[in-house]
């Protein structure tokens, strides 16, 4: 199945999540980072034949200095990636190039260029120009802030516009202390004067103390994508996390996504084609559960939950039981060890899915670690720039890999693997580096 827009959007939603409290600094100083891997395999079938492939991933990103004083700003965030095999693709990923300037204390901001609003997640990709009002002062509720943008629409993954396709909107927030945040955000997008997509989003991230936050992110659209597609939610994570003690964690999360095609629904209307029923139902992943996690010793913990999934529109509900334990420098030997499993029921069928990852440190620059894990779920990319989830409940995987720090600003990265399956085996050599200024 394809889900290239909702891998996006549940990554995008983690991202957030761990980045709304980063974001809510007043003042962040200028850094770069620069990280360069390159990863060769060779998958070898029980028939004798084989395949190589290699591939070549960069990444550059260089921010500028932020602070209420305001001034001058920049930021450049890319991809590239080189991938050969059974066909050759290159792809360029820009998330942020632009410059701006904000008045000082705050006030008005002015953004020129491609950019990821992150307040708008999934949805937040333009290249065009963001017009930002944020409040001098803070007050009880928070401080506000309003912004309006408009442009085109980036390509996701090469260098370049998606033609004839403009995005507006705009969203209005309250920031507050422990990286609190409440947004709400609009944004219309056409395909060449049609609507595709009108939708209203949201994002809050609430923090109660140092034992307690939620985190929610959502997309509804008001209008049906493509004016064919249903309207309504489209899509919805949650995450809270409640520490009443230092002993018991619980962790509750649900996960809501409907995949629907929006874009090939458009271009076949403007191009008087029939739209395909398939493309206008779409593809559902819903997922909701519980964790909890017990802290026996300052380095030993535990933890099982349960959750349920739905795969698509017309699957059932399926069961699945996690439980696993993180034991660090056990017995003051510097191993430190993991053990989880996930166990799905579904109709007819069992299977678990095992993590064991042992590791230890050399010293203080030096991290090894020994990693086997079964039952894996494969993301890949298509020729035509799409990526495919595949669930391989037999496969499974052997892994050693390296971290060296040399220096502050130098971390080498070595990983090699084998990939066992029914039909036979892969193996995977990676080594990168990771260079921050």
């Amino acid at each position: 199945m394809t889900c290239r827009f909702r891998a996006a959007s549940a990554a995008l939603a983690t991202a957030l999540c761990c980045g709304a409290a980063a974001e809510a600094q007043t003042q962040t100083p200028a850094w770069g980072r620069f990280a360069l891997f390159l990863q060769g395999s060779r998958q070898v079938q029980d028939t004798g034949l084989s395949t190589n492939m290699s591939d070549v991933i960069g990444n550059l990103t260089i921010r500028s200095a932020s602070n209420d004083d305001g001034g001058f700003e920049y930021a450049i965030d890319a991809r590239g990636a080189n991938y050969t095999g059974a066909f050759e693709q290159r792809e360029v990923s820009v998330y942020d190039a632009y410059v701006g300037y904000r008045a000082a204390g705050g006030g008005f901001g002015l953004r020129l260029g491609q950019m990821w609003l992150n307040d708008l997640g999934s949805l937040g990709s333009v290249a065009g120009a963001l017009v930002e009002y944020r409040a001098h002062e803070q007050s009880a509720a928070g401080r506000f802030r309003l912004g309006l943008f408009a442009g085109a629409e980036p390509d996701t993954f090469q260098a370049g516009l998606v033609n004839g396709v403009r995005k507006t909107g705009g969203y209005v927030a309250l920031d507050g202390d422990l990286g609190r945040r409440h947004v709400l955000g609009f944004v219309t997008i056409k395909n060449q004067g049609l609507t595709e997509r009108e939708v209203a989003t949201t994002l809050n991230f609430v923090p109660v103390g140092r034992r307690f936050f939620l985190y929610q992110a959502a997309e509804y659209d008001l209008k049906g994508p493509g004016g064919t597609a249903n309207k309504g939610l489209n899509y919805m994570f949650v995450n809270l996390r409640w520490a009443p003690t230092d002993v018991f964690d619980f962790q509750g999360t649900y996960h809501h996504g409907l995949s629907v095609d929006a874009r090939t629904i458009t271009n076949d209307e403007l191009q008087g084609k029939p739209v395909d029923p398939r493309l206008v139902t779409g593809f559902l992943f819903e997922s909701a559960g519980g964790r909890l996690t017990v802290n026996l010793l300052r380095r030993l913990r535990v933890w099982a939950g349960y959750y349920n999934d739905r795969n698509n529109v017309d699957s059932s509900a399926t069961g699945r039981v996690s439980a696993g334990l993180w034991a660090g420098n056990i017995l003051g030997s510097g191993l430190d060890l993991m053990v989880s499993d996930n166990r799905w029921n579904r109709t007819g069928s069992r299977f678990d899915s095992w993590y064991t990852s042992l590791g230890a440190s050399l010293s203080r620059a030096v991290y090894l670690s020994v990693d086997y894990t079964t039952s894996l779920s494969i993301l890949s990319f298509t020729s035509t720039g799409g990526v495919v989830v595949e669930s391989r409940p037999e496969t499974k995987r052997y892994s050693f890999s390296s971290t060296i720090n040399v220096s502050r600003a130098l971390s080498l990265l070595l990983t090699a693997e084998r990939f066992l399956e029914d039909t036979g085996h892969e193996d995977r050599a990676m080594a990168g580096f990771v260079l921050r200024f």
